[in-house]
């Protein structure tokens, strides 16, 4: 999962389209390939307010009716895994994904994958907020998001209600993200998302399904472990009073080992702090440690595997 070379952007992108010809390049240059057809192609107006940092683009969308559709023809060329969610601030749209539809309203969000085809219908002049960022950087697996594509979640009530007023605002001020604490925001933003998502699929109810229920658990005790040095498969077994032959039969029903799973967060924990200004200051040997690596040769081998560069090359490029 290599590294966008964007972590602080020196200032936020704009781009005002006045014809069909300029926004299909821009959203092309801001996502991922897109074919766009517009209602009315003299009439058609777009502008877009884009910002990265740290794998995350976030853009502050504004356009007349269009529609919008995420081919396989498109997917082959550019095959790229991302997740995408759009929080509707003004007008409606229509966001159509693995056979489900869901109306957007303004202050209701929706997920969509890259990686597989869907289609936006935009029947009015519409303004939107979308977050795009690798699979990676949440904590869910991708086959469990997999099951809200396409979902409306409401931001009027529940969890919903929180988090959409952070997203909103940090459309308004994009230029927050060029600042020194821009990871931390977008990092903060995703962790909100994750949480919405958790919720909505169940997995923080006692009373759903036992084996999700439990592989919540077991994954929220790894992330509140990943600091200490005797985080293991038999640790984990214990804690969870199974055996660790079921622990594993767990994860490899997702396809990864349990050693896989805690490497991974440990590493993209790593990662943030290597960019955050906080550490600024903290050798990399010590952020390494501080997520339980104890072998700084060993972490650094791992790091360079994991995101192509190594951990000091990562920091002093940002």
């Amino acid at each position: 999962m290599p590294v966008s070379a964007t972590a602080r952007p020196e200032s936020v992108a704009t781009t005002l389209a006045r014809d069909i010809s300029q926004f299909r390049a821009a959203v092309n240059d801001s996502f991922v390939p897109l074919q766009v057809t517009p209602s009315h192609m003299d009439t058609f107006r777009g502008m877009m307010r884009a910002a990265a940092v740290d794998e995350v683009h976030v853009t502050d969308l504004r356009a007349t009716p269009h529609v919008v559709e995420r081919t396989p023809e498109l997917i082959s060329r550019d095959d790229r895994d991302y997740f995408k969610v759009s929080l509707m601030l003004t007008g409606t749209g229509l966001l159509i994904q693995d056979g489900r539809e869901a109306v957007l309203e303004p202050g209701s969000l929706a997920v969509y994958d890259t990686s597989r085809p869907y289609s936006l219908v935009f029947d009015e002049d519409f303004r939107s907020m979308i977050a795009m960022f690798p699979r990676h950087l949440i904590s869910l697996p991708a086959h469990l998001v997999g099951e809200l594509t396409a979902v409306r979640i409401s931001g009027s009530e529940g969890l919903g209600a929180v988090v959409v007023p952070y997203l909103s605002q940090l459309a308004v001020n994009l230029d927050q993200l060029a600042g020194t604490t821009g990871a931390r925001l977008a990092h903060s933003a995703l962790d909100l998302v994750t949480t919405v998502f958790t919720r909505e699929l169940g997995l923080d109810d006692v009373g759903a399904d036992p084996h999700r229920a439990l592989m919540q658990r077991i994954r929220a005790h790894i992330d509140r472990n990943l600091a200490s040095t005797e985080l293991s498969p038999g640790s984990i077994a214990s804690a969870h009073f199974i055996s660790t032959r079921h622990l594993h039969g767990l994860f490899q029903e997702q396809g990864m080992t349990v050693s896989t799973w805690i490497r991974t967060r440990r590493l993209e924990q790593c990662r943030r702090d290597l960019i955050d200004p906080v550490y600024a200051d903290r050798p990399v040997a010590a952020i390494a440690a501080r997520w339980g690596f104890v072998d700084a040769a060993h972490f650094s081998r791992a790091f360079k595997a994991a995101f192509d560069v190594s951990p000091s090359e990562y920091r002093n490029s940002r």
